[in-house]
């Protein structure tokens, strides 16, 4: 069912006019359907703050669930903000107090960046184990996305997250571990997810502290696990709500940095994305860029417009299907009163049990 625009957030037009279903208040009142109430904390840096709400809206307006979604983003202080992020959080994002009173079926974290060696350290930590702390007592289930799965196994299991040799970057291929789990019901046992990031943490010690892995790569490691219970808490160390074109964005950002003497190597590609007919023509634009830094010349346009077309989304589908899932034991498992996070006779302890 579709999302309503509950807000006047301008991400509900961007995705109307992409071609979303996006239900006026006034609509949705006509509607003798049961609303369900999501956060999204979103602690993306200011350039992807927006595309953040997008991919996970589009998701949950993706789900197949007869349920009017209505979903709240909010932030946390300690995350560096520009003027022009600021006022957008300033002027559609609701605050945390509100979301405590009025209350939450399921609650997304999403990823962030971060500036220090050890998650204690950030700023951020503390008002994040705060929200984390009221969720894990108020709402049925937790979705953490990346950088969020990180901060949030280390909090809850003592496991601090390992530094790669290299950045994980590109589109891997995973399998199943665990065909029988409601979250991954009737979906491909081999599908791809983007990874992007320079830490992990590793199926064994997540096995070890009794968490459930769902989906691993060979090559990329864990995407997919939840937290003992098998419900509360859903790990993605991938990028599931990722858009075809965002590993494209970051490789550009990093040429970019590359030009202007931010970083010392040239980024190498992300694995598995570009087609190999790309490659001659990406590798003829690192000689430009590499020429132009040198002579300390202008750079040419990127040749995005030729790359377009070659890139595949090969993630979407089952995207959407883990968040129908997600969705749909929510539905099954909440009270009506989106202030008590489970209806009666449901275990906390082992939701799935019902």
């Amino acid at each position: 069912m579709p999302l309503v625009a509950h807000i006047d957030l301008p991400t509900f037009k961007r995705l109307q006019d992409e071609g979303e279903e996006i239900l006026a208040p006034e609509r949705a009142s006509q509607q003798d359907i049961r609303e369900l109430h999501i956060g999204l904390l979103n602690m993306m840096p200011d350039a992807a703050l927006e595309a953040t709400e997008r991919q996970f809206f589009r998701l949950v307006g993706a789900c197949n669930q007869i349920v009017q979604f209505h979903v709240h983003p909010f932030t946390i202080p300690g995350l560096k903000r520009g003027a022009k992020a600021q006022a957008h959080i300033d002027k559609y994002y609701e605050p945390f107090s509100q979301i405590q009173r009025e209350g939450l079926d399921a609650l997304i974290i999403s990823g962030a960046n971060v500036v220090h060696d050890k998650l204690p350290e950030e700023d951020f930590w503390e008002p994040l184990m705060e929200v984390f702390s009221w969720a894990k007592e108020n709402v049925t289930s937790i979705m953490c996305s990346c950088l969020a799965t990180h901060a949030v196994i280390q909090y809850c299991y003592g496991i601090e997250r390992t530094r790669l040799p290299s950045k994980r970057w590109g589109v891997f291929s995973h399998k199943l571990l665990n065909k029988t789990h409601p979250l991954i019901a009737e979906i491909n046992t081999r599908f791809d997810v983007p990874h992007s990031r320079f830490n992990e943490v590793f199926q064994a010690d997540m096995e070890r502290n009794g968490l459930m892995v769902l989906a691993a790569s060979k090559e990329a490691g864990v995407h997919l696990a939840v937290s003992p219970d098998g419900f509360r808490i859903v790990f993605f160390q991938g990028h599931p709500e990722y858009d075809d074109i965002s590993l494209l964005k970051e490789y550009k950002r990093e040429i970019m940095r590359f030009y202007l003497n931010e970083r010392t190597d040239y980024p190498p590609l992300p694995e598995h994305y570009f087609e190999e007919s790309l490659l001659p023509l990406l590798a003829n634009y690192e000689v430009h860029v590499r020429q132009a830094k040198t002579n300390q010349l202008p750079l040419d346009d990127f040749p995005e417009a030729d790359i377009l077309e070659h890139i595949d989304n090969t993630w979407k589908d089952t995207a959407k299907a883990v968040f129908n899932n997600w969705l749909g034991k929510i539905y099954q498992l909440t009270n009506q009163n989106r202030g008590l996070p489970f209806m009666a006779g449901v275990d906390p302890n082992n939701p799935l049990s019902l």
